[in-house]
């Protein structure tokens, strides 16, 4: 069975666009994916879809059956997917052992914090033989306001205890961070949760002491649990994407799985034509997994650089190199037509044998 990921978040998060984005990354590396909707009410889905719950489910259906809100009809449809499971097995069977499956969720948090159907539907899957890894999108504007940043915290510590999978929380939009003003500490201090203390004082501001107590209780609770961590995603930058796919790759374990015609150490069973998810690769296993992050925009210190301390110098970098490739291959075009219009008059000149 295939690797894949679970890609949740709240609202306006970016998921479907991170979807998109991961979509067209794999064609230009040559990499197998497919995208399976599991939002019932997304009707403007930006990628090509492989697997579409709609076929399955509505929410718009659900709601007018039953009589249930917008957040009691998705509960219940995915109550739904789950009993009919087997639909969707099917469907990914038909994909191929070696895709790389994205499932699109929707964005009620409840969904990957509180309710069961999500946890035992990946759960089952991964029964299955499915290598999965969940992608927990926050938005990064988040981090401007210190309440809003603790509230982030507890989601995405709720969200790792809860779907129990290889996980990976995301600062979405870290290219829109500049927009909303400086931050009170280098970018840092809030990807890898650094001592949460030091926001005692803007969080307890005027509160009266018993609401001060509770801001430092909930920061005792994410520090003792010392779980939560971020990276940093901009979908339009190529180099933030191929990151964030490695880290990726190494959660879920795909980075350690050689290509079916690796050549083997002697002595070793030939697993060739075993599924990607079980050929053993121990080189890989070695080298690549306790190994820090070695790429362009692996460092967050270098993600602040860009984004948010010179990102304007870097814009007008990029903008004059981008002119630079398009006027090179502009000129290799023309240069291009000039030699196939060149040829035809020379075939043209020559004689035909006798």
């Amino acid at each position: 069975m295939p690797f894949g990921e679970v890609v949740c978040g709240a609202p306006g998060s970016g998921k479907s666009t991170y979807c998109y984005g991961k979509y067209q990354l794999f064609n230009a590396l040559e990499r197998p994916i497919a995208v399976v909707n599991l939002d019932p009410a997304n009707d403007n889905i930006p990628y090509p879809c492989a697997i579409d719950i709609s076929s399955l489910i509505t929410l718009e259906d659900v709601m007018e059956t039953h009589g249930l809100g917008p957040n009691g009809g998705m509960l219940y449809c995915m109550e739904y997917l789950e009993a009919n499971l087997d639909w969707l097995e099917e469907r990914l069977k038909e994909l191929g052992p070696e895709a790389y499956v994205l499932f699109d969720l929707p964005g009620q948090v409840e969904l990957s914090t509180n309710h069961d159907s999500v946890k035992n539907i990946t759960q089952k899957l991964v029964k299955g033989g499915f290598r999965l890894a969940a992608v927990h999108l926050c938005d990064a504007h988040y981090i401007t306001d210190a309440s809003k940043y603790v509230s982030v915290l507890l989601l995405s510590l709720r969200a790792m205890l809860h779907l129990e999978l290889p996980h990976i929380n995301v600062l979405s939009k870290i290219d829109l961070l500049s927009q909303y003003g400086e931050l009170d500490f280098n970018l840092d201090f809030y990807t890898e949760v650094q001592d949460l203390t030091y926001l005692e004082n803007t969080l307890n501001g005027s509160l009266p002491p018993k609401y001060a107590a509770l801001n430092m209780a909930m920061i005792s609770l994410i520090e003792e649990f010392s779980l939560v961590g971020f990276e940093t995603l901009a979908v339009e930058d190529k180099n933030s994407m191929l990151h964030l796919m490695r880290v990726i790759d190494r959660a879920n374990g795909y980075v350690f799985v050689p290509p079916p015609d690796a050549p083997l150490p002697p002595g070793t069973i030939d697993e060739s034509k075993a599924p990607s998810s079980v050929r053993p690769n121990m080189f890989g296993l070695f080298s690549s997994a306790a190994g820090p992050m070695q790429a362009s925009g692996s460092d967050v210190r270098d993600v602040q650089e860009r984004w948010i301390d010179y990102r304007e110098i870097y814009d007008a970098h990029e903008r004059k190199e981008w002119r630079k490739e398009g006027e090179t291959l502009r000129d290799e075009t023309a240069r291009s037509k000039s030699g196939n219009d060149q040829v035809p008059s020379k075939i043209r000149e020559r004689k035909p044998r006798q």
